[in-house]
């Protein structure tokens, strides 16, 4: 299964149409940005198609209760893919010694659990399992987060961060430089953290959220 550039556009269209909201009303409800599905926003300065992010395609499936696969008829693709496997990690293990490797991609992966996935992704997707209530409301207890350790990351993306001193966490990607990364808490009662560069040991995209 591939969406087309066209048809995942036209699916937003169409679900905002059926839920009775404007696109920018669709964009309020998930939380992202008024203007984020505006057709001004679809094409780049510099010409290139844009693509709405895994992340924004998340939050308003989960803000509409929609499905992938109610999205995926709406868009235009009617078939219903057989489920991946792809492995899964407690969260609390993945700052251990031996899971991942300098840069981040897992390591030993038939080792661990696996969950399935309703679409097929890259060798070196994974998912980590939320424990504890320390990421609520944006992620629960028994989550599992799936994360994309090839995939761009860019400002106001959610990502997993391990330090060089072995802590692993999940945050909100604020502000990023030569120097410095700064990473907005998800829970409001745990305060926003600024790194040096030299702290971090890697970071990957939370790309789906399984819950």
């Amino acid at each position: 299964m591939q969406l087309s550039y066209t048809e995942i556009w036209n699916g937003i269209e169409k679900l905002a149409e059926s839920k009775g909201l404007s696109l920018s009303g669709l964009a309020v409800k998930a939380g992202l940005d008024p203007t984020s599905f505006n057709k001004s926003k679809r094409i780049g300065a510099d010409g290139r198609k844009r693509w709405p992010s895994t992340e924004s395609m998340n939050k308003i499936l989960q803000a509409t209760n929609t499905t992938i696969f109610e999205f995926m008829e709406r868009a235009g693709e009617p078939y219903r893919p057989k489920p991946h496997i792809i492995p899964l990690l407690g969260l609390a293990k993945a700052g251990r010694e031996g899971y991942f490797d300098s840069d981040g991609y897992p390591l030993g992966t038939e080792t661990w659990d696996g969950i399935e996935f309703p679409l097929a992704v890259a060798d070196n997707v994974y998912a980590l399992e939320v424990s504890g209530n320390s990421m609520e409301p944006a992620y629960r207890d028994g989550d599992k987060l799936v994360i994309s350790p090839d995939s761009e990351i860019r400002k106001g993306d959610r990502i997993v961060v391990k330090t060089t001193a072995g802590e692993v966490m999940v945050k909100e990607l604020e502000h990023r430089s030569a120097r410095q990364i700064q990473l907005k808490s998800l829970n409001h009662e745990h305060p926003d953290i600024i790194l040096n560069a030299s702290e971090v040991a890697w970071m990957a995209r939370v790309i789906w959220v399984s819950q």
